[in-house]
């Protein structure tokens, strides 16, 4: 279970990023009824430590605490040390323990290239932020960089593109090991989307043509309301006042994929929090996630998941079974908040 976290921080560390892994994991949130986490920043070599942006911290642990840790984030550490690929070797081996053991770790940003100095990457599907990702793919070519996407997970090694993918991939994390409810109460609290697939594109520099309108967001708030209904690209264009080409462009243009996948991780995700929190059969569900019949659902949710519903089901309940007291008690709680107006869990997708 993901209780115990620790953020590694070097000279030069990202203040955003280490903000972004105190907010999900280091806020006590547990007065709300989430779970709570132990968690500490570390410093992956000797201090003071100064940020990017100039200021100095003292961080209170050294290395021995990933010991403890079920999770290990690696912070971004500067443009200089990726080309150099200084990096302690104490940290790389403890990183290298930490997996060994069964910990998770997870980099946003460069954070990546510290995973790859200690060989987390080899052979493993893996991406930094867009403009990095070209010396992260020569540095370390036993990787499989993708340069495209926001996060990747090849467990146990997560890794997310610049700044604002770190958070994606920290909710997808809380997501994945605690459900849909867990995270869509902590994205409320910090205010941002629950979940962004991390299939997505990252948000590089491309000529935007011009657009009879400045957003999607009335046709999304559209689809929001007609959940379970299947409908098609050409129907959304009409609803945008634009041509079906002119849609999907300014589709990716807005959100970095395609309506067809976008819509289609919607409903994955609804269909998720339906199967955690209700008894519902596999045939209701497939209709309220608006895949139409059983045979679709299992298709989507295996191709997505690489499981089967019912096998999701049964897996998701064990976990929570295994998990304390405070935990259970905490998802109990959370099963009765009403869903996000603008979430993943109110989103449809076309048929």
């Amino acid at each position: 279970m993901l209780t115990n976290v620790a953020a590694v921080v070097l000279n030069g560390f990202g203040a955003f990023e280490l903000g972004v892994v105190s907010e999900v994991f280091g806020v006590d949130r547990t007065s709300d009824g989430l779970p709570g986490y132990d968690f500490a920043v570390v410093a992956g070599e000797p201090g003071p430590l100064r940020s990017s942006v100039g200021f100095v911290m003292d961080a209170p642990d050294g290395l021995d605490r990933l010991n403890a840790a079920d999770l290990v984030a690696v912070l971004p550490a500067g443009d200089d040390r990726c080309k150099c690929a200084d990096w302690p070797e104490p940290m790389l081996a403890a990183l290298n323990q930490a997996v060994d053991r069964g910990a998770q770790v997870l980099s946003i940003c460069t954070g990546a290239f510290a995973l790859g100095a200690a060989g987390l990457l080899d052979g493993r599907s893996c991406t930094t932020h867009w403009r990095y990702a070209a010396h992260l793919a020569r540095t370390y070519p036993a990787a499989k960089v993708d340069p495209s996407v926001l996060y990747v997970d090849d467990e146990p090694v997560i890794t997310s593109a610049g700044t604002a993918s770190g958070i994606d991939a920290c909710l997808y994390l809380v997501r994945k090991e605690q459900g849909s409810r867990v995270a869509n109460a902590i994205a409320r609290r910090m205010v941002v989307p629950p979940h962004r697939d991390g299939g997505q594109a990252q948000y590089v520099d491309m000529p935007v043509g011009e657009s009879s309108c400045d957003t999607l967001g009335e046709v999304i708030e559209w689809m929001q309301r007609n959940l379970d209904r299947l409908v098609t690209v050409n129907e959304l264009a009409r609803l945008a006042a634009m041509s079906p080409r002119t849609f999907a462009r300014r589709f990716v243009q807005e959100t970095g994929t395609t309506p067809q996948r976008w819509l289609t991780g919607q409903r994955i995700l609804l269909a998720q929090q339906l199967l955690e929190d209700t008894d519902e059969t596999i045939d209701l569900i497939a209709a309220r996630a608006g895949f139409g019949n059983a045979a679709t659902f299992r298709h989507h949710f295996r191709g997505w998941r690489g499981t089967t519903p019912v096998g999701y089901r049964r897996a998701f309940r064990r976990s929570l079974a295994r998990a304390p007291v405070s935990q259970m008690l905490a998802a109990e709680s959370l099963s009765s908040l009403r869903p996000l107006a603008r979430g993943p869990v109110s989103q449809p997708t076309i048929g």
